[in-house]
């Protein structure tokens, strides 16, 4: 898919620019939220390095946890997005922090181009935080980035949660932000002081410091509240997934759950690290047969 498909979709409504977000929020990248974004990685893979190990990053946004394979040792990265500003953001943290090496590669692609994935090949750890349910078909790609796992590597991706109807009210509100500035300014309007209002008066009544709970949103993953929520108000398109549903769907691929983290039923991601089944690649060398 081009360049001008993408900016036709933005134009129309039908896609959010999550480059421009990732932009901005590589103005407030530190030290510490690389580091908290390292230790996301080690703790839901079950490692404390990546040496000796491949890594693929699905849809590699700002391109932070690209960065934080290549320093948790990995062998080699690849980095890729849909996004043209996401590529760039990319490319930038290469510059900034591994220039000329030539174990991390960056380019433009898209998780619904078989083609393209093919030319990829395996990798021992596939990562998708929270991009597959944005390209427009959750499935295809779910089903698409199974391809890319060696038998006995992992895939690390997170799926927003299906809430029922409360989904499909989320699923309007993003409709309606990238619909066109007015759209963009009635969503914002209404919702960053809600999400922030309700966030300081949860902290009051807990007993908890509403302005440390703020600075310290970075140890979510290395992230930013205000990206975040940006990032949820108008990411578009938008599915979810139960988690018994996207447990399932790899289960039949051939794939067996090693870690999982839910959010609880609420809004957000529920994260899994599924490991692809060595006994995979002899079924296959039978079928072969």
């Amino acid at each position: 898919m081009s360049t001008q498909h993408f900016r036709a979709e933005v134009a129309r409504g039908d896609r959010f620019e999550f480059g421009k977000n990732w932009k901005n929020f590589l103005s407030v990248l530190d030290d510490q939220r690389i580091a908290e974004a390292e230790r996301s990685l080690t703790k839901m893979l079950g490692t404390d390095t990546l040496a000796g190990r491949t890594f693929l990053d699905v849809g590699s946004g700002s391109g932070l946890f690209s960065l934080a394979a290549m320093r948790l040792g990995a062998d080699k990265v690849h980095s890729f997005d849909y996004d043209p500003q996401s590529v760039a953001c990319t490319a930038e943290l290469q510059r900034r922090y591994f220039h000329g090496d030539d174990r991390w590669t960056v380019e433009r692609g898209s998780a619904l181009d078989a083609g393209y994935l093919r030319s990829l090949g395996q990798w021992d750890v596939v990562y998708s935080w929270g991009v597959l349910h944005h390209t427009g078909n959750m499935w295809q790609a779910l089903d698409n980035v199974a391809q890319l796992v060696k038998p006995g590597g992992r895939l690390f991706i997170s799926i927003y949660n299906d809430q029922g109807a409360l989904s499909k009210f989320w699923r309007a509100v993003k409709v309606l932000y990238n619909k066109g500035t007015a759209g963009r300014w009635l969503v914002t309007g209404a919702f960053v002081p809600y999400f922030f209002g309700r966030s300081f008066v949860m902290d009051l009544l807990r007993g908890k410091n509403p302005v440390r709970s703020y600075t310290n949103y970075k140890k979510s993953r290395g992230m930013s509240r205000l990206h975040d929520l940006r990032d949820w108000l108008g990411g578009y398109p938008f599915e979810v997934a139960s988690p018994e549903a996207v447990f399932t769907f790899y289960r039949d691929r051939s794939y067996v759950l090693t870690s999982l983290k839910t959010c609880k039923g609420g809004i957000g991601c529920n994260e899994f690290v599924f490991a692809r089944e060595l006994r995979n690649e002899t079924s296959e060398m039978r079928n072969e047969k």
